[in-house]
């Protein structure tokens, strides 16, 4: 490992992520897995009633795996890049801030262009896979 001195600027491949296994070449996750290890986490049994992991993060993609208790809500979001949810278990009601309501549930993808700003409410509890690619992630 190498070590700088705050002195020193950084050359971007000189960069080391946070969380390297998160950039790993391979990455292989068991889904229902993740969701019980989150259901124990911390964040879980806080008032906000979401959990989320980041299975991997490279510079133009990203998963994420969200976890909603029922009438739980996502604020506005947006996202530069292109966005799909994955739901995997429950349901959800996704808003986009151009008026369009729709309503996901296990099993369903939906893929949202650049830039849309959504919000996102629980209708009971529910899992879903959150990938971003493309823009600043």
């Amino acid at each position: 490992m190498v070590f700088m001195k705050a002195s020193e600027p950084l050359e971007e491949e000189a960069v080391v992520p946070r969380l390297p296994e998160l950039s790993s070449p391979v990455i292989l996750k068991n889904i229902w897995y993740e969701i019980e290890r989150l259901k124990l986490a911390p964040s879980w049994q806080l008032p906000t009633g979401r959990s989320s992991e980041t299975l991997a993060k490279y510079p133009d993609f990203v998963h994420v795996l969200v976890l909603m208790k029922e009438e739980t809500l996502i604020g506005q979001h947006e996202i530069a890049g292109r966005i799909s949810v994955y739901m995997i278990q429950g349901r959800i009601e996704l808003h986009i801030h151009e008026g369009q309501v729709i309503h996901l549930s296990a099993g369903e993808l939906l893929t949202l262009d650049q830039a849309l700003s959504y919000d996102v409410r629980a209708l009971e509890e529910c899992a879903f896979l959150l990938t971003i690619v493309g823009g600043t992630v």
